[in-house]
């Protein structure tokens, strides 16, 4: 199931100067990050607001959790989704963790 693309008007409020209500920015930047990339070979998770399976190495996973995860919080994402951090930043400084041969995602940021 292909996820749900957020509206523009969402995405603009997720990525706001202020990051107002972490659980929508996390849900919203995750939708649009899973509609960008559709798959399931990797799982980013955000807990404890959202977790999205993506794409970041054009392979495929069928069934329970992809080999590649990466976890971290809202204020790293939103930081990463409005180029405030890099994600070589963001692993270096231990704002985020990733396992997995395929979770360089820094192409994907800024949004």
């Amino acid at each position: 199931m292909r996820a749900k693309r957020p509206s523009a008007a969402d995405l603009g409020r997720a990525l706001a100067p202020d990051l107002g209500d972490p659980a929508f920015a996390a849900r919203t930047i995750l939708a649009e990050l899973a509609a960008r990339h559709p798959g399931g070979s990797l799982e980013i998770r955000v807990p404890p607001y959202a977790a999205v399976q993506a794409n970041s190495d054009g392979s495929t996973h069928t069934r329970g959790t992809p080999p590649n995860v990466i976890e971290l919080d809202a204020p790293t994402l939103h930081a990463l989704a409005r180029g405030t951090l890099t994600w070589p930043d963001a692993l270096a400084t231990h704002r985020a963790t990733a396992s997995g041969i395929h979770t360089n995602i820094s192409s994907w940021f800024p949004l």
